[in-house]
């Protein structure tokens, strides 16, 4: 599961609501796609820039992620570090392309069903109960208490 981290989750509710609200979107464009929508959110690149810098590398989202190599410049990689840098791993990329994550299947609204990877409206519900998912884990993982949050430090009084 990636990172739960607020830049992650805002970048997929952003995703699933550009979609809703017409983004281009076809499966079998990488500038378009599941994993394109969301680096057009993360790197404010078009979907004809990510296009032409994923075709640097070889296959698909999945395969990109694969084989990024941390070293080199290569323009496809700078796409998969941009995923990285928000918290996704590989796993996460293919999950997120192909509506694979069992975890955030089991939390669709109405329960565990497989998605169509090429479907718009699944995109939109996956990015969206991923996004909750991540926010639930978050919030559960935040270690300042209340208590310690507003607590104010009291002055020594011992000279």
């Amino acid at each position: 599961m990636a990172q739960a981290n607020i830049q992650l989750i805002e970048a997929l509710r952003e995703t699933a609501a550009r979609l809703r609200n017409g983004a281009a979107y076809a499966w079998g464009n990488h500038g378009a796609c599941n994993c394109g929508n969301l680096t057009q959110v993360v790197t404010k690149l078009s979907k004809e820039e990510i296009l032409a810098f994923a075709h640097t590398g070889i296959g698909e989202w999945t395969e990109l992620a694969e084989d990024y190599c941390g070293v080199t410049d290569a323009p496809a990689g700078l796409l998969i570090t941009k995923l990285q840098e928000i918290g996704l791993t590989p796993s996460d990329i293919h999950n997120l392309e192909y509506l694979e994550d069992k975890a955030v299947l089991q939390r669709l609204p109405g329960g565990f069903r497989w998605l169509k990877r090429n479907v718009r409206e699944d995109v939109i519900v996956y990015f969206e109960t991923y996004a909750d998912l991540l926010e639930e884990h978050l919030a559960n993982n935040l270690s300042i208490s209340f208590d310690e949050l507003f607590q104010v430090k009291q002055p020594d009084l011992v000279s």
